[in-house]
Parts: structure tokens; C-alpha cells; sequence
């Protein structure tokens, strides 16, 4: 990609996503995820309301006067975002591919998470491990990000997700909130979402296409996998091949329901061609109750 398309790009990600982190999401993202606890901050005099158990007493005594001691949250946290940018990404039937929503989303999270001093920090997969980005702040840490994953050619077209999660174990030793961003298509990740849900904070976005839940009828259509490259032949003009096609969809769909709540993984589903604001705010909502 040419070097002006590609800042183009990035500056039209970041005026949206940073509108929305700032004015939308700010209060959201930090009621949702916690700091990792209270640390002292000062003894001030005691005002009428206070907590009566927040009096420290050996100021007390010397002042002969009530002084209570104040906490404050320890905010700092480390956010680690692990993007899936395997072949089937680059589909989407609608308005946006599910690689342009994953890459908005990552955006919306990494600026959100500065604007709380939390440091950003970055897994991209396939089948392997694509590209490390360590965690940090800033601006400027965030629009390499952006800019990572417009013009990122990743070496694979395959899906694991049992790579990113040993590999977010292995390699962030303190405590983290994970954003594991995947069309989640793929299996026999169960063990590795349990231990990576019991060391991190671990939270599921799966985007996905409608007409991956749903074929439109068309007639004789020739698909292709995008992360094998193998083609076929599905005659979508068949209710019975429509229907059979909708019924493989929810069971899987209710399988991956039920692992995400056995490993105890909070996760949202966002269609790519819709707005990701609500089920973002839904997710946030619910994590801060």
C-alpha cells in the first residue's frame, strides 16, 4: 500500500475510533475493567460523611483532630489485544470485511485503554504467532498499531487459537486483560481458553459475516474457503440445502456458547456490517455490575 493511502487510512480510523473511546466509551471501559487494587494516596482532615473505619488514628492522636486516610484505585493495567488476521477475515457480504471491523475494534479498545493510562500491547495469529507488539502508551504506540494491521501480510491463511492463548501465558507474565478478536473459527481450543482465562482476564469478541449464519437464495453458487483456497459447488436455490446449511450453523454456534461459559470467558458476537457500538456497551455494562 502506498505510504499517503496507508496515513490516510490510519488518520480516518483514528478520528472515528478516538471520537467514540472518548466521548462514548471512557467511563465504560473503566468501570469494566478494573485496577489491580487501592493504594494510598494521603491523610486529609476528617469531613462529615466520611467513613468512620477510614480514620487513622496515630494522625488523629498527634492532631487532636479526626484525619482519615484516602485510596485511590491503581489504574495502570495491561491490555493485550490478540487479532486473528487468518484468511477468513477477508470476508464480508455486506458493507465491511470481518478484518476491517476487527482492525476498528482493536483501534476503539487501544485508545480507550490510554485514555485510562493502561499500557496496549498485541498478538497477531494464524496458525502461528504473526507479530509480537509489546505493551506500551501513547499516541504514537497506538497508530503503529493501526497501521500494523491495515498493511500486516501475514505469512499463513490458517486459524489456531490454541497458539495465541499458550503464547499470552507464556510471554505476559503479570496479569492482563485479553481481548481475544477472532471469527473463532476453529477447534480443540478449550484447554488452552482455561488456562489463559485463569492467568488473564480474558474476554471472546467473535466477529462474523450473516451469511455465514445464513445462505441467500441464489441458486448454484461457487464458494471458496479462504484460508484453504479449496472451492465448491452449494446450490443455495435448495430450501433443504438452505435449511441444513442455517442448522450446522447454530449447533456450532451453541457449542462455542457453551465452551466460552465452561472456561467462564465473558464474549460478545458482532455481525461485521453492523454498528459495534451497542454490543461493545452491553459487554462493558455487564462486566461493570
Amino acid at each position: 500500500m502506498e505510504t499517503n493511502e496507508l496515513l490516510r487510512r490510519v488518520r480516518k480510523i483514528e478520528i472515528k475510533t478516538r471520537g467514540l473511546s472518548r466521548h462514548i466509551f471512557a467511563g465504560e471501559y473503566h468501570s469494566a475493567f478494573k485496577g489491580r487494587g487501592m493504594a494510598f494516596s494521603e491523610v486529609r482532615e476528617y469531613q462529615y460523611g466520611d467513613d468512620f473505619r477510614s480514620v487513622d488514628w496515630n494522625v488523629t492522636a498527634r492532631f487532636n483532630h479526626p484525619y482519615i486516610k484516602v485510596f485511590e484505585e491503581e489504574r495502570e493495567l495491561t491490555v493485550m489485544l490478540l487479532l486473528d488476521v487468518s484468511g477468513s477475515g477477508e470476508f464480508g457480504t455486506q458493507n465491511r470485511y470481518k478484518s476491517t471491523m476487527i482492525t476498528e475494534i482493536a483501534a476503539l479498545l487501544s485508545f480507550s485503554a490510554i485514555q485510562n493510562n493502561d499500557k496496549v500491547g498485541v498478538i497477531l495469529f494464524t496458525d502461528r504467532i504473526e507479530r509480537f507488539i509489546p505493551p506500551k502508551k501513547g499516541r504514537q504506540h497506538i497508530l503503529k498499531i493501526i497501521r500494523e494491521l491495515i498493511d500486516f501480510k501475514p505469512a499463513s491463511r490458517l486459524t489456531n487459537l490454541t497458539i495465541p492463548l499458550r503464547y499470552l501465558v507464556n510471554v505476559i507474565k503479570k496479569r492482563s486483560i485479553a481481548f481475544l478478536i477472532s471469527d473463532f473459527m476453529d477447534e480443540n481450543f478449550e484447554d488452552a481458553l482455561k488456562i489463559g482465562g485463569k492467568k488473564h482476564d480474558l474476554v471472546g469478541l467473535r466477529i462474523y459475516d450473516i451469511r455465514e449464519a445464513e445462505l441467500p437464495d441464489v441458486g448454484l453458487m461457487k464458494v471458496k474457503d479462504a484460508e484453504t483456497g479449496r472451492f465448491t459447488w452449494i446450490d443455495s436455490g435448495s430450501l433443504q440445502v438452505r435449511n441444513s446449511y442455517k442448522e450446522i450453523y447454530k449447533k456450532k454456534q451453541a457449542e462455542l456458547n457453551d465452551l466460552l461459559v465452561r472456561a467462564g470467558v465473558d464474549y460478545v458476537s458482532i455481525a461485521a456490517h453492523e454498528d459495534y457500538v451497542k454490543p461493545l456497551m452491553r459487554l462493558f455494562k455487564k462486566r461493570a455490575k
